[in-house]
């Protein structure tokens, strides 16, 4: 067995991605400049939330457009813990993703007995509802101000840092714990299932595969992940407001570097949030706030380029020239 074990990790397929992730995770200890780390933390906070929606939409099938309502609930429900009763942030990530797992089961419940756009639409219904909600429930939420967390110092039992390095870690983390998540999946009898519903749900159904429990499997675990990056969110910005964190457009932000990177593959959101989020937090760099919305023109023009130049995602291109440099390195 254990010989077994050495000539899989010896083979390039399994190597070379180990060799490049722990390259990415030794960045931050080898250069000082917050720009860049910041930058790393900013790519793999949106491959955490494509890597999770990919889980409901690229592998189950299942649109949601109101993914950054449930990343908003979480968001908000362990900053008001944090601010009203002192609760650890670490402790209301896990009871945020609990109401936000919670929530979207009950629409989920509800709308995949349906068959068509009707999950889209009331995901996009529901996250325009919760954002206004939030928007005017000043009392609770701050409102159109926004909501401040309190600042805490280096304080790690309070999820608060003076550096940015202890952020860099655990999102990368979250990133490699959602992207194991998403391969077991994608290689475990649940994972041929929500294939089955995505491809044909009548004859997925006839095969006696419970159609609504596996959608609802799906749910549960891509919001899950959503939920615990809104708790991240907060920290690290130190700041909510529901246009940011509850809006359509950041649904469609979650969403696009799935579609661009390839959905149903496990590599896909990851590609497309390195291509697209240095892309955006450039632009917005270069043209400041007097142009708001810009970044979101630019990405619909590479949404528009990947459909029509590859269908399924850049990664179905660019892996057909990395599986041939694989098979020219040691043990190939």
């Amino acid at each position: 067995m254990k010989i077994k074990a050495l000539d899989n990790i010896l083979r390039p397929k399994i190597y070379v991605p180990l060799i490049l992730a722990a390259f990415l995770g030794a960045i931050p200890s080898v250069t000082s400049n917050s720009y860049v780390i910041h930058l790393l933390i900013i790519i793999l906070f949106h491959a955490v939330l494509s890597e999770s929606w990919n889980i409901l939409a690229g592998f189950a099938g299942q649109f949601s457009l109101g993914h950054a309502a449930f990343f908003g609930v979480s968001a908000y429900t362990s900053t008001l813990l944090f601010i009203s009763w002192k609760t650890t942030p670490w402790l209301g990530m896990f009871i945020g993703a609990g109401f936000a797992v919670a929530s979207s089961l009950l629409i989920g419940f509800l709308c995949f007995r349906l068959r068509g756009p009707f999950f889209s639409l009331v995901t996009i219904a529901f996250g325009e509802v919760l954002r206004l909600l939030f928007l005017n429930w000043g009392s609770l939420t701050g409102g159109p101000v926004g909501l401040l967390v309190p600042l805490m110092g280096d304080s790690p039992i309070n999820f608060q840092f003076l550096s940015r390095k202890p952020y860099f870690y655990i999102i990368f983390i979250m990133m490699l714990a959602v992207t194991c998540v998403t391969y077991k999946i994608r290689s475990s009898q649940i994972g041929l299932y929500f294939i089955a519903i995505r491809e044909d749900e009548d004859a997925a159904q006839s095969l006696g595969i419970d159609i609504i429990r596996y959608k609802l499997i799906a749910l549960a675990v891509s919001i899950f992940f959503t939920a615990i990056a809104g708790t991240f969110y907060a920290q690290y910005l130190l700041f909510l407001h529901p246009d940011s964190a509850m809006s359509l457009n950041f649904s469609v932000e979650i969403a696009l570097p799935a579609i661009v990177g390839g959905m149903g593959t496990i590599c896909g959101p990851l590609m497309g949030s390195f291509i697209l989020t240095p892309i955006s937090e450039f632009i917005r760099a270069l043209l400041g706030g007097g142009y708001a919305g810009v970044y979101l023109i630019i990405h619909g023009g590479i949404l528009i380029l990947t459909v029509l130049s590859a269908p399924s995602g850049i990664l179905e291109k660019i892996m057909k020239s990395y599986e041939a440099a694989l098979k020219k390195m040691p043990g190939g």
